[in-house]
């Protein structure tokens, strides 16, 4: 396969992004124009020389900007602007989740999970400061790519593990233990609408969800296979938006090695060919809610 330019551009926004940079800072950082940057990040055709510049600058290396391998990502911003680009240019995505497809959630759940990813920043003024702006930044990321699937109607199938549906009715959507009772029970009722309306999706099966429970331990990791008129890829996330949301720490992948996409595409096929679906899943989900303290 020939040098994906295009890609190579879209990799470059999004460690732009995940660095907190403008057009601007990197332009003059490289001694180019502002309107060349962004020629660069819609894939025109890049001398090696100024890769290297931006590789170095961007502290990301020449292979994982290039595609070449496996893509790293240390930063939830620019993972999460990496998968809204791959998800813009699917026609299918498949996906093992901990414990539902964030594509899957309500509109109710942004607010939540703000909440949430605020209640766990740091209590240091500075840090604090620094860690509200890189939430912000990935809600506003998330926004884009819930608005993009939602025009899109893109197909999605989801595997979810029963295990984890109920440890996210029993902690709540919470992302810190020294919760009031009363609070701990308000974020308890939250998580019970969202799985609630899970399992109205699974019994209703609207076009282009398709929704399997497995009783049985999935697998911990959290991958996502992207397929794409040029190429299918796959990645591999530490991040969570889950109950105790995770946005700060952890290095997520993306590849698209013919090896990885293969074992991860049996994987989830394997997942779906054991997992309940229709009528008999959504009743799964109505039996774990009814079990579950409120």
């Amino acid at each position: 396969m020939g040098i994906q330019f295009e890609e190579i551009g879209q990799r470059l926004r999004a460690h732009r992004l995940g660095r907190g940079l403008t057009a601007g800072q990197i332009a003059e950082t490289i001694g180019v124009s502002r309107a060349a940057v962004y020629r660069l990040e819609k894939g025109e055709l890049v001398k090696i020389e100024t890769l290297e510049r931006l590789s170095e600058l961007l502290d990301v290396s020449l292979p994982s900007l290039l595609g070449v391998g496996v893509e790293y990502y240390s930063n939830a911003v620019s993972f999460f602007e990496r998968m809204r680009q791959l998800e813009e240019q699917s026609f299918h995505v498949l996906g093992n989740f901990s414990p539902i497809s964030f594509l899957l959630l309500s509109e109710d759940y942004m607010g939540h999970l703000k909440r949430m990813l605020l209640e766990a920043a740091p209590e240091d003024h500075e840090q604090r400061g620094a860690a509200i702006e890189h939430i912000e930044a990935v809600l506003g990321i998330l926004r884009e790519r819930r608005a993009s699937a939602a025009r899109r109607k893109i197909p999605v199938v989801s595997v979810v593990g029963a295990s984890d549906i109920e440890r996210f009715l029993r902690i709540g959507l919470i992302s810190r233990f020294d919760l009031s009772l009363q609070e701990v029970k308000e974020r308890r009722r939250a998580a019970r609408q969202e799985v609630e309306r899970l399992a109205d999706l699974v019994e209703r099966q609207p076009i282009g969800v398709q929704i399997g429970v497995v009783e049985e331990a999935p697998p911990s990791q959290t991958f996502q296979v992207f397929e794409r008129d040029q190429g299918t890829s796959v990645t591999l996330s530490p991040y969570r938006l889950g109950d105790q949301p995770n946005i700060s720490a952890g290095i997520a992948m993306v590849t698209s090695a013919s090896e990885a996409v293969r074992l991860f595409k049996e994987t989830i096929s394997r997942q779906w060919e054991r997992a309940h679906k229709g009528q008999h899943a959504a009743d799964i989900l109505r039996s774990i809610l009814a079990r579950t303290p409120t």
